[in-house]
């Protein structure tokens, strides 16, 4: 029970801190597709942080530039969104989409290239960060307290501030129902637009460092994110945009991921017989059963998707 308590809140966090990410973009009026991909190269900048740095380094240090690392390669990916969506007025599914394409197969080669450049023999696409990782631990009567579930929980505290308490928050949010008012009364959508992308980035980034340090040493990065971008998509339009529904539904997603993890520990279960894949598969059955019933009632921003035409009213 304490292990699937304590995979639930990792996968919560993973989900809520992404969720929130497309949440930011998408209130700004930009659908963030791309987050599965901005999550691989969060993982990636946060996997090579720990892999090059020292074990020894005190665990505030390793923390501090992992996420930091984290967060750069993430932004910096979600730029390529922001210039096509906002600048040259693509389609934004389409880049989404081709972000989550590139991102899994350029951090593969990367990493491989990387590899055979240190050892000629070593073609594998994964970084190992064993004794980096011990740092992002506490061990509290037998849990496993990860810091990035403390991150996760800050995270959703400021968005909420920054999102109805702050006029950066109103403001933004108007970009993404109506740009053209907001324009008219002398807010700089463009620059909103870019502002919601870049903290999808920030987000996203460190989402995806915080699923790859959550129950192993090594990742491969050929595997991509398992998904997680979308399920964080399905989390985010099931909490309607509101940073503490998205927490509830993040819980409630993370639950039955960490159920595919654990449940062999529990004996009724066990006796079913039922096969792995199965329970693997079971966030992403939920999820489209949940999205089937209630996507009828979801109330998205009015203009998410569609680029803004400063000419136009």
């Amino acid at each position: 029970m304490t292990l699937l308590l304590q995979y639930t809140i990792i996968f919560a966090a993973v989900l809520s801190l992404v969720a929130l990410g497309g949440c930011f973009s998408e209130h700004s009026g930009v659908i963030n597709l791309g987050l599965e991909g901005i999550m691989v190269m969060g993982a990636l900048g946060g996997a090579l942080a720990m892999n090059m740095l020292d074990p020894n380094s005190p665990a505030i240090v390793i923390i501090l530039v992992t996420s930091l690392a984290a967060i750069a390669f993430g932004v910096i990916y979600s730029v390529l969104l922001g210039v096509a969506s906002i600048n040259f007025k693509a389609d934004q599914t389409l880049i989404g989409t081709a972000m989550n394409l590139l991102a899994t197969a350029a951090a593969t080669v990367f990493v491989r290239a990387r590899n055979v450049a240190i050892n000629p023999d070593n073609v594998s696409s994964s970084l190992s960060y064993i004794n980096q990782k011990k740092s992002l631990l506490v061990y509290i009567n037998g849990f496993e307290f990860n810091w990035f579930m403390l991150f996760a929980l800050v995270a959703l505290i400021i968005s909420y501030i920054v999102l109805y308490k702050t006029r950066f928050g109103l403001r933004l949010q108007a970009c993404g129902e109506n740009p053209q008012a907001a324009d008219s009364v002398g807010i700089n959508v463009y620059k909103m637009r870019w502002a919601g992308v870049l903290i999808s980035g920030l987000l996203g980034g460190l989402g995806g460092i915080v699923y790859i340090t959550a129950g192993v040493s090594e990742w491969k990065f050929d595997m991509g994110v398992a998904g997680f971008g979308f399920l964080s998509l399905a989390v985010m339009i099931f909490g309607q945009w509101k940073p503490h529904r998205i927490a509830l539904a993040a819980i409630l997603f993370g639950f039955f991921r960490a159920l595919s993890n654990v449940y062999t520990g529990f004996s009724f279960l066990a006796k079913l017989d039922i096969p792995s894949t199965v329970y693997n598969m079971l966030p992403y059955i939920i999820c489209l059963i949940i999205l089937t019933f209630t996507s009828k009632n979801s109330k998205a921003p009015k203009a998410e998707g569609i680029p803004y035409d400063k000419g136009s009213r």
